[in-house]
């Protein structure tokens, strides 16, 4: 009997030390969403033919597709990212600038990175202008950026 007594409580030591599995169900660091509107009807959103999108000096994220909105990821480790942005025979390039703020979301997430001050270089070859919706990237609820074409 004193060696199932023993047995049990080495047993509800061990048990009650454990800790509940953390499991990550919160948003992480949110990419940038860009919606794409005509240019002559600038209500009407219009889809982008022979799209291709890709980071400099990385493999295309988007190749030869007709979209109208893109969800891309910015760079965590600079203040800026530039991507390349084709449409049939014209290329544009785009530099996003930002400020990178680090937040804690929970033991089992870690951080998260929120993207503030956003700001757009861009050359004009088939982009005719844009509008920054939201200088801070902190969800994908909505388009954070507007490009018309």
């Amino acid at each position: 009997m004193k060696k199932y007594s023993i047995v049990l409580v080495i047993l509800l030591l061990v048990f009650s030390n454990c800790e509940k599995d953390d499991i990550c169900i919160e948003a992480t660091t949110p990419n940038l969403i860009i919606r794409f509107y005509d240019t002559n009807n600038p209500e009407t959103i219009k889809a982008v033919s022979s799209l291709t999108v890709a980071a400099n000096e990385k493999e295309d994220i988007y190749t030869n597709v007709s979209l109208d909105s893109i969800i891309i990821p910015l760079n965590l480790a600079e203040n800026s990212t530039t991507y390349k942005f084709k449409s049939g025979t014209k290329t544009d390039e785009i530099i996003f600038n930002y400020e990178r703020k680090d937040v804690f979301v929970s033991r089992s997430c870690g951080y998260k990175t929120i993207f503030e001050n956003l700001t757009v270089q861009t050359t004009n070859e088939w982009i005719t202008n844009y509008i920054i919706n939201n200088s801070t990237i902190e969800n994908e609820t909505n388009a954070h950026i507007n490009i018309y074409h």
